[in-house]
């Protein structure tokens, strides 16, 4: 049954291009890149299959997969080391939750993460969905799914379409897996490195919010890959020539990127043009079409940071629209 969802979702997306795969990416695409964050998460659940399926025929450049390890050491594809805000776990395994009131994933094995159920984000304390206008809580059938299932979707639906879509990991809270007794960096750069992404030249970025982490996956781990250090802190943003000596990228938020506005135009903070300067490129996060903050339209808001602050490339739950305004 999810495989036919899979493929319906796939096939009703082909349908509706109307350029050929040769035009689908003009040179301004090719220079800006479109990472599809969590998958088409703006249409489906964050990070299930359906939402790959559907990213992928959106044609980003990248497809983001999170990761978190279950307790038999399986990379989990989901955005947090908790279950209780995206699946039914508390109803399904009511007393696994540790003294917090959290479910963890790394408490539970990967075939037990399967009995789950995954639904469309919503607060674990009130039950309200996060995103209220995006697909309905609790409907649908959606299933957890392992860092090297995804690989395997993707990578089999670059053969079959001729497409060259790459893959985008973040490991989440390194810290915590250390304090586990779990190394998550040496086991996805394991898995990484037999699905064939070992080098830059590679379709693969690797990306994490702990520096120190980050840093040992260059210096310690020894690995080629891509390398984009996550920002979330303003602090952060004055470390960026010790990034360079690791890393090839930054991914900030992009509020850190914009200033303030005068006479209706924005003005930029110096972190892009720093980071350029530096060697760095910039994917800012996330571009969210019903999440527009202080812009009046997404298309200004893709416009703004695209094209006026000249970021590299941006994660959005909506990689359709973003390609769309590229096209243009």
């Amino acid at each position: 049954m999810r495989s036919l969802i899979l493929v319906i979702i796939i096939l009703f997306l082909e349908s509706c291009q109307t350029t050929s795969k040769q035009s689908i990416k003009s040179k301004v695409m090719d220079s800006k890149t479109v990472v599809a964050h969590r998958g088409a998460s703006g249409y489906l659940p964050e990070h299930t299959m359906e939402a790959k399926a559907m990213a992928y025929a959106m044609h980003p450049d990248f497809i983001e997969q999170d990761l978190v390890l279950s307790k038999d050491d399986v990379p989990v594809v989901i955005h947090d080391i908790y279950l209780d805000d995206v699946t039914d776990v508390a109803t399904k395994f009511p007393e696994r939750k540790r003294e917090d009131g959290r479910y963890y994933v790394i408490d539970f094995t990967f075939e037990e993460l399967q009995e789950l159920q995954v639904t469309e984000r919503f607060d674990p304390k009130t039950g309200k969905q996060f995103y209220p206008n995006r697909f309905p809580k609790g409907k649908g059938n959606f299933k957890l799914h392992s860092l090297s299932q995804e690989i395997e979707l993707i990578q089999g639906l670059n053969k079959s379409t001729g497409n060259t879509i790459g893959i985008y990991p973040e490991i989440k809270n390194p810290e915590f897996h250390h304090k586990n007794g779990k190394d998550i960096a040496k086991i996805t750069l394991a898995i990484l490195t037999e699905y064939g992404y070992t080098s830059k030249t590679d379709n693969c970025i690797f990306q994490c919010f702990d520096a120190k982490e980050l840093e040992r996956v260059r210096k310690e781990l020894h690995s080629d890959l891509f390398l984009i250090q996550l920002i979330e802190f303003p602090e952060e943003t004055k470390e960026l020539t010790h990034f360079a000596t690791y890393a090839d990228g930054i991914g900030p938020w992009y509020k850190q990127i914009l200033d303030k506005k005068i006479d209706g135009k924005w003005q930029f903070t110096s972190l892009v043009e720093e980071a350029h300067s530096l060697g760095l490129k910039v994917h800012t996060y996330t571009l969210r079409a019903d999440q527009l903050g202080d812009f009046t339209s997404f298309e200004e808001h893709v416009n703004t940071l695209l094209f006026e602050a000249k970021v590299d490339g941006c994660f959005t739950d909506f990689p359709d629209k973003v390609v769309a305004l590229l096209r243009q």
